[in-house]
């Protein structure tokens, strides 16, 4: 089913201007903690009214505050998935899942069955008499979707479903629910702040920034060739430096004083550079000069993580006008690289470094 979004709303510290379109299968907003994310999906559940604008599900219009239509939620007949899950307390389990069957099947019997379907389907045997209480997080979740999936949705809205839980139950409930979301015939949109479980679930993103939203891209796209400084720091970037061209194929990152090649095309609009932390390479210092898109930094801190080491580093060159934070460079190595510079460089205080021209991401401004 293809969904069209087009609000705006004012949120008071900012206004919230998502535009964008799903058509199938599962479609990830990514943003930050508070940018209009979980608005978003109330809006087009019908929980919150936009201020202006469109929204339409498959030839049925939800809302358009033009023609003033504004459809109530039950005749929206969407699953919102709320992050707290929104069980009744004071239900149990079977209770809960009625509630979700009741506005649509009326035969008692056909109910149960259908009920007694689900419990098999989402492992709940032998939980119908509990009350949420006394679940856990993941047949919490379990429970809310199994609800959801009684109500017939024509579409999903997940609300940073894994939130709440802890590592190993978020990997394992991710499983399951990419398995059922490959059997609903429906779209889904599926909200979080974590890259990696979009990386993971999702086939496209939208990625959203202080109530904006950017045009719907393959999450491949998004970590392979993002557009904006925006994009590139929720994909997991962590090294930028503003930047200008200084002529064909080259450009000056301003933050660390330096000129680079890159490879591709910049757009008009060239406002920053990015370079992954594990794509910047230590270089013994005498087989650095001379070696192109190659220099100099001080040795900040070293910082020893679980699998690899980070150096934070400052280059050289850097002019007194560098941004505080874009003048410092993140560099993630193995332990067996660290190891091998240490042993090189014996106590040097700085670091040779190269980064490949293909690596480095040239960014435009915020679209």
């Amino acid at each position: 089913m293809s969904l069209y979004v087009d609000i705006k709303k004012d949120l008071g510290s900012f206004t919230l201007e998502t535009k964008f379109e799903a058509d199938g299968g599962v479609t990830g907003i990514l943003g930050a903690s508070g940018c209009g994310k979980s608005m978003t999906l109330r809006c087009i559940a019908g929980i919150l009214k936009p201020d202006a604008g469109r929204i339409e599900l498959d030839g049925t219009v939800f809302f358009d505050s033009e023609k003033k239509i504004d459809l109530k939620p039950q005749q929206r007949h969407v699953g919102l998935l709320f992050q707290n899950y929104a069980l009744f307390p004071n239900m149990t389990v079977r209770q809960n899942l009625m509630t979700g069957l009741m506005p649509y099947e009326k035969d008692k019997k056909k109910a149960a069955e259908a009920i007694q379907s689900m419990i098999g389907k989402f492992c709940l045997d032998g939980l119908e008499k509990h009350k949420p209480s006394q679940l856990s997080g993941g047949q919490q979740q379990r429970v809310a979707l199994a609800r959801i999936f009684l109500s017939r949705p024509r579409i999903l809205l997940l609300d940073e479903p894994f939130s709440a839980l802890d590592d190993f139950l978020k990997w394992k409930l991710e499983l399951e629910l990419a398995e059922l979301l490959e059997g609903f015939a429906g779209s889904t949109l599926f909200v979080s702040h974590s890259r990696e479980e979009i990386y993971r679930v999702c086939d496209r993103v939208c990625v959203m920034e202080q109530g904006k939203s950017s045009p719907v891209i393959p999450v491949k796209q998004l970590f392979e060739d993002p557009k904006s400084r925006a994009a590139a720091v929720l994909s997991g970037c962590k090294n930028f430096s503003r930047a200008y061209r200084a002529g064909e194929g080259c450009l000056y990152a301003q933050d660390w004083g330096v000129a680079l090649e890159y490879a591709g095309d910049a757009p008009e609009d060239l406002d920053h550079i990015g370079v992954r932390s594990h794509y910047i390479h230590p270089v013994p210092a005498e087989e650095a000069r001379g070696q192109k898109n190659t220099f100099c930094c001080e040795i900040l801190r070293i910082v020893e993580d679980v699998f690899s080491t980070v150096a934070i580093l400052r280059p050289k060159d850097a002019g007194a006008d560098a941004d505080v934070e874009n003048g410092r460079i993140r560099v993630e190595m193995t332990k067996e690289v660290w190891q091998r510079f240490r042993d090189h460089e014996k106590d040097r205080k700085e670091m040779w470094v190269h980064m490949d021209s293909k690596d480095i991401m040239v960014l435009g401004r915020v679209r």
